[in-house]
């Protein structure tokens, strides 16, 4: 039942990322009549995609084949690849696996390139509506007929604030969820129609970015850079990325494994302590830090793929789980999955009655989305469970000799909170403490960020109960959300009896990695007031 204001739309897309804006635009291109409503919880379209990411424009291509007539940010084309295994000290070049392989490819903001996806939207008719939390779906009958937007102006006690208004109603025949890694509602949906039932459990991991500014001597546009072994152990699946890309910019950034072991490791400090190695520090020298981000990463690949379709939806892009992992590439698959959402729901809405569009999930895993991520399948997994050297051997050899098309499928085994040993059985890492020049400390990072949650309102991050934060949490794992976090949110204050965790919200930069590894999944994050959280600016 509806009971406060409404708009109805043939469709409403949830997440103005590459997979929401590809649904959009092609869905405008082949029913132009049907209404179609993008509502995104970032301040504006791109606010929450930090800058720097290669790009395989094959999608693209698809959806606009004349993109760079018309101005798609992609004007640095990937270059120089170089893959290496370091020790503390070392630097050994290892061949680049096909998968890494970047020719053709670009390097660009993928914030901007979804601010342009906007604009060609918009172009078509597309309403997207940005600063708005999509906060609940809207079931009638089992089915889904909408999603609600957050209410803004409430008091962090909950009472109505001066300047209070309730959320909306956007009530569409279809709901398509684009929400990227971890989304909310996304999750909801997978619960609620128990999507994940037969598949794996999803994996994770968090990627650290940050955006340098280099003096122009230092810059070599086009080249990529990925890493792996030091500073991580050999049973923690990892490694680092690095960009040139357009004036004098360099993406960084490091990518740690949620199924990892040891609570005293911090994703945020192994980034800061990676830059060190005398075989990164030299693309830094002389330049400034711009930016800074975070987010969760779904790593389960094929085997982790729920059921797509839903009653009166689809699960679109990151929220479907479609990151080609050795690839370390995403936005082409979310593009694709966001086309073939479109043709599903158009053929949908000119038969005029209600379906299922389970005949989307069949045309996804037979596209080049289904066998890119089929052959794909069981690197990410081997890694689990051989650990580095063998997780290399096995990708050598599934890449190599079968081309991706083993016999075999592996599994991954348990979901990323149940993977923490107790504090007292694993070893301590001492961190350096950040010189502030190539290496920094987590409140200076979060404030490039531009991250913003008005200080009054409620909190978005919850504890289930609360006395596990310290019974459970602190007791057995000595707190391991006051590390895991990037954006220090988490901190234990007071000793003894006096002791309590403090959750510092306002700086969340929404990467979701407390919402995936608190050991009893005991922290919930719930969707914030639309527009706050990371903001990144556009240009960069």
């Amino acid at each position: 039942m509806v009971d406060d204001d409404s708009m109805q739309f043939d469709v409403v897309i949830v997440g103005a990322g590459p997979a929401g804006l590809a649904a959009a635009i092609r869905l405008k291109q082949i029913a132009p009549a049907a209404s179609v409503c993008v509502v995104e919880k970032g301040a504006e379209v791109g606010a929450h995609i930090l800058s720097g990411a290669v790009v395989e424009p094959r999608a693209l291509a698809e959806l606009l084949p004349d993109w760079a007539a018309r101005g798609a940010p992609l004007s640095t084309p990937a270059g120089e690849d170089r893959f290496l295994y370091l020790t503390q000290a070392r630097a050994f070049r290892l061949p680049t696996p096909p998968q890494m392989r970047n020719h053709g490819n670009f390097i660009g903001s993928l914030g901007d390139l979804c601010r342009f996806l906007g604009r060609e939207a918009e172009t078509l008719g597309v309403e997207i509506y940005p600063g708005f939390a999509a906060a609940e779906l809207i079931e009638e009958e089992g089915r889904i007929v909408g999603v609600r937007t957050g209410e803004m102006g409430r008091r962090k006690d909950g009472s109505e604030g001066p300047n209070y208004q309730p959320g909306m109603a956007l009530l569409a025949s279809y709901v398509l969820l684009a929400e990227g890694c971890r989304g909310s509602l996304s999750e909801r949906a997978i619960a609620r129609f128990s999507l994940r039932e037969g598949h794996d459990p999803q994996t994770y991991a968090l990627g650290v970015k940050e955006l340098w500014e280099i003096p122009g001597p230092n810059h070599h546009p086009g080249l990529v850079v990925h890493t792996i072994g030091w500073p991580l152990d050999r049973a923690t699946y990892g490694g680092s990325f690095l960009y040139h890309w357009g004036e004098r910019l360099v993406s960084w950034g490091f990518v740690v494994g949620l199924d990892y072991a040891n609570p005293w490791l911090s994703p945020f400090e192994e980034m800061q302590r990676a830059k060190t190695h005398p075989a990164l520090a030299p693309h830094f020298a002389g330049g400034r830090r711009i930016a800074y981000g975070a987010r969760a990463l779904n790593e389960g690949g094929w085997q982790s793929i729920p059921r797509l379709a839903f009653p009166g939806g689809l699960l679109l892009g990151c929220a479907a789980g479609l990151l080609n992992v050795p690839k370390i590439k995403g936005s082409h698959t979310a593009m694709k999955s966001g086309m073939l959402a479109a043709e599903a729901v158009a053929a949908a809405l000119a038969a005029d009655r209600p379906a299922r569009l389970e005949g989307f999930e069949r045309a996804l895993r037979a596209s080049w989305v289904g066998e890119e991520l089929s052959r794909a399948r069981n690197t990410r997994p081997g890694f689990a469970r051989f650990g580095l050297w063998g997780g290399l051997a096995h990708a050598g050899l599934d890449t190599y000799l079968l081309r991706g098309r083993a016999p075999w499928t592996l599994h991954h085994r348990h979901p990323d909170h149940e993977t923490l040993r107790p504090a007292d059985q694993a070893p301590p890492i001492a961190y350096p403490k950040p010189d502030h020049t190539l290496t920094f400390d987590r409140l200076s990072s979060v404030f490039l960020s531009n991250t913003n949650h008005a200080e009054d309102q409620p909190a978005h991050l919850h504890l289930r109960e609360p006395a596990r934060a310290l019974a459970v949490n602190w007791e057995r794992y000595a707190s391991p959300e006051t590390r895991y976090c990037p954006a220090g949110v988490y901190e234990i204050a007071g000793e003894a009896e006096e002791r309590r965790l403090v959750i510092n919200a306002q700086n969340c930069v929404h990467c979701k990695t407390c919402d995936i590894k608190d050991p009893t999944r005991n922290i919930e994050w719930v969707t914030p007031e639309g527009g706050g959280g990371p903001n990144y600016p556009g240009g960069m």
